[in-house]
C-alpha cells in the first residue's frame, strides 16, 4: 500500500542524508499498483508494484557518493518480500 511505500522510501532518505525537491505518488484502481517518485536533489528514488506478478522495484538514481544501505534486509522487512534482487551500478569517473 501506498502508506508502507512512504514509510519505506522515508526510511531510504533519512538514512543516507538525502534531500527531497518533492514526490508525486498514483495508486491504480485494482487489482493495479502504487508508483511513487521523490525527486531529490542528488537525483530521483522512485518505487513501483506490479501486485498480479507479486513484485516491486525500487530505484535510486544519486549523483554523490553515498554509504551502503542494506536493501536485501530492509526490503524484506518493509514489503515482506522473499526474494530480493539488489543491482549496484557506479557511475564511474569521467
Amino acid at each position: 500500500d501506498r502508506a508502507g511505500l512512504e514509510r519505506l522510501l522515508s526510511a531510504v532518505v533519512a538514512e543516507l542524508g538525502l534531500s527531497v525537491v518533492t514526490e508525486a505518488w498514483h495508486t491504480f484502481p485494482a487489482p493495479g499498483g502504487v508508483t511513487g517518485m521523490l525527486l531529490l536533489t542528488e537525483s530521483h528514488l522512485c518505487v513501483h508494484t506490479y501486485p498480479e506478478r507479486g513484485v516491486a522495484t525500487v530505484n535510486l538514481y544519486c549523483c554523490r557518493e553515498r554509504p551502503e544501505w542494506p536493501w536485501d534486509e530492509r526490503l524484506r522487512r518493509h514489503l515482506g518480500a522473499t526474494d530480493v534482487t539488489v543491482r549496484r551500478f557506479d557511475r564511474g569517473q569521467p
